[in-house]
């Protein structure tokens, strides 16, 4: 299948208009959720301000966070100062689920242009067409945002096992990307899965103590960690699960991994973040 709707996720379609009437109108709704609704405390806002505003040109930004409801995307942007909720070209891109975000022709098309959101087929893999799209972005030096736990959990338990996804675009990406794990807490409480009837409230709930506490860059010695992935799979054989065609050979300075060594790659890397990401929800249930 290809790209769904890619021409209206391009900075350039209809001069940029939609992008920053929508953008401004979710960031001011996110602001008010945060701010005005519900009390929003940031912690370590100014590690993430800097790397989205003064990176290294060129270098990509990857924030990876926990997934505790349908709106912590945009919400937990509104709570920052300054404009990074409301700013068109500082704004994040998003990897988001094709089954909830991109339903008819008028969700997918106010999600790609003005959401800068990239849809993700469940269960479709790691070289499913819009990861592809995601890495692109990368490339190209953007912020990019994912919630590697793949789906909304609200229990206040560890991280769970994460999918591969995110691994797999900072082992793709030609310039590993910072990337900066991030918490958040109370969501839950906003926006509940089962609130009444077992459904979601049709609009956020208020009067609500959400926090959002920012990590510092997770160190990767890439080069490293593909020597050691291709050592461990020498010699070691592993099928390819039905569900997934066989895997591309992914092409690193001076070596060549195929399936069975980009898994042990994407575990070590995946193990990395949510070891990361678990510290920092500690640390967040402690402030």
């Amino acid at each position: 299948m290809g790209r769904i709707m890619e021409w209206a996720a391009r900075s350039n379609h209809l001069g940029g208009v939609p992008r920053k009437a929508v953008i401004t109108a979710v960031g001011a709704f996110a602001r008010a959720v945060a701010n005005l609704c519900n009390k929003t405390t940031v912690h370590n806002a100014d590690t993430l301000m800097t790397l989205v505003r003064s990176r290294p040109p060129g270098v990509p930004l990857i924030t990876v966070s926990n997934h505790m409801s349908t709106l912590d995307d945009p919400v937990m942007w509104g709570g920052f100062k300054g404009l990074l909720s409301l700013d068109p070209e500082l704004a994040r891109w998003v990897l988001a689920a094709e089954d909830i975000c991109f339903k008819n022709p008028v969700f997918s098309y106010i999600f790609r242009t003005a959401g800068k959101c990239i849809p993700i087929t469940r269960g479709g893999g790691i070289y499913q067409e819009h990861m592809s799209e995601a890495l692109e972005r990368l490339k190209d030096g953007s912020w990019l945002h994912t919630f590697p736990e793949g789906k909304v959990f609200q229990e206040d338990v560890p991280i769970r096992r994460l999918k591969w996804g995110t691994a797999s675009l900072i082992a793709r990406c030609p310039v590993t990307p910072i990337v900066l794990p991030i918490i958040h807490r109370g969501f839950d409480e906003m926006m509940p899965e089962k609130y009444f009837y077992g459904r979601r409230p049709p609009l956020p709930l208020w009067n609500k103590n959400l926090r959002v506490v920012v990590g510092e860059p997770i160190e990767f010695d890439v080069p490293m960690m593909v020597e050691t992935a291709v050592s461990a799979s020498s010699g070691h054989v592993t099928a390819p699960p039905l569900q997934e065609a066989k895997w591309p050979v992914l092409s690193s300075p001076g070596q060549k991994l195929d399936e069975t060594a980009q898994r042990y790659l994407y575990t070590a890397l995946s193990e990395k973040i949510q070891s990361s990401l678990e510290t920092l929800r500690l640390l967040a249930k402690r402030l």
